[in-house]
């Protein structure tokens, strides 16, 4: 099953980019073993327009436009439920072992996700009730799928 990052905004060079292709980068070797490709990522420019509506409705064009037809799509969202790392794992290993060829971890700008955006996903999430800055929920996200990876490969990297 082929894994996807889509997100509004571009990581700016520096140690959260760092981490971040750290992270994917061991979650793309760990995931080979596991049926997993990828992580990929995908960023959508923010937009420029003035109200946050606009803004968020102008982002949720562009990430439903760069998900691929037949993609089971989880995305972040503060309203959504709050998942275990097991959770996630048990979420991920269930989809890929019922033939679903890929699924999209999407993250929305600083305004959040449009209506449109929040419908096309078959499930919400949550890192908790905080507010994080974009760059550290990129990261957060890219931990996670890594930990996925180490979960459902009995890894002692969850433990820790």
């Amino acid at each position: 099953m082929r894994l996807l990052v889509v997100a509004v905004g571009r990581m700016k060079t520096g140690p959260e980019r760092e981490l971040c292709a750290r992270y994917l980068d061991r979650a793309s070797k760990s995931g080979r073993a596991l049926g997993l490709s990828g992580p990929d990522v995908v960023e959508i420019a923010e937009s420029a327009a003035r109200r946050p509506e606009d803004r968020m409705a102008d982002e949720g064009v562009g990430l439903i436009a760069a998900l691929p037809g037949e993609m089971a799509v989880l995305a972040l969202d503060p309203r959504g439920s709050e998942v275990s790392s097991e959770q996630l794992a048990a979420d991920v290993a269930g989809l890929r072992d019922r033939g679903v060829r890929a699924l999209s971890f999407v993250i929305g700008g600083a305004d959040g996700l449009s209506e449109a955006a929040r419908g096309r996903a078959d499930r919400l999430i949550a890192f908790g009730r905080a507010t994080f800055p974009h760059q550290l929920v990129r990261v957060m996200m890219a931990e996670q799928i890594y930990r996925v990876t180490t979960i459902l490969s009995g890894h002692p990297y969850h433990k820790g």
